[in-house]
């Protein structure tokens, strides 16, 4: 079996070139439900990569159309490129940089209720339970020391294993999801042979 080479990563105005050269061209935005209803591109389908593993197969079985994988850096992009590339996809596109990158460059995009990137929470809770345990060992008992401990670790195997577990924990939340993010709907959407409307 083949190792899986990594998708081409396309800077944003590559993607923008592409866009507006191939209209069939789709792009998925894996972020969560509430990242992507507070900015995204437009004509961009929404399937956040904790449920794109379901519907992977669905994907490539309905979708041959060249495919941008976006989401706020650029790390979940490349998860789901793994994703899709074990379902047997190859014509997926990495956005370089992820809507950070889009939104600083300046391209369109559709606005809606702005909220917290799900990067910005993990850092948020991390500290804040990191300094929790500082304090608590400082003040109270040396025992917590572990929970700082626990969270650096953490930290430190996210980085070394591109895996975040808190950060699939905080998608799950309500304030990450969206009543109207039908996934199911949004893939048999993708996979029509209408391109997007942009």
């Amino acid at each position: 079996m083949s190792q899986h080479l990594f998708a081409p990563v396309l800077s944003p105005a590559n993607v923008d070139q592409l866009i507006r050269e191939n209209p069939r061209i789709r792009i998925l935005d894996v972020r969560t439900p509430g990242e992507y209803s507070s900015v995204h591109i437009p004509g961009s389908y929404n399937v956040p990569l904790d449920t794109l593993g379901e519907h992977a197969r669905e994907i490539r079985t309905n979708l041959t159309d060249p495919v941008i994988l976006v989401c706020q850096s650029g790390q979940r992009a490349q998860k789901a490129d793994r994703t899709l590339a074990a379902a047997g996809m190859t014509n997926l596109h990495i956005l370089d940089g992820g809507m950070n990158a889009w939104v600083n460059t300046g391209f369109v995009v559709v606005r809606g209720k702005s909220k917290v990137s799900l990067e910005r929470q993990v850092r948020i809770v991390a500290g804040a339970l990191a300094a929790t345990g500082g304090f608590l060992a400082a003040f109270v008992d040396p025992a917590f020391g572990f929970i700082s401990a626990f969270i650096g670790s953490g930290l430190v195997f996210a980085g070394v294993t591109n895996t975040c577990g808190m950060a699939m924990l905080l998608a799950r939340l309500p304030y990450n999801r969206s009543a109207t993010c039908d996934v199911r709907d949004v893939v048999q959407t993708l996979a029509r042979s209408a391109p997007p409307a942009r």
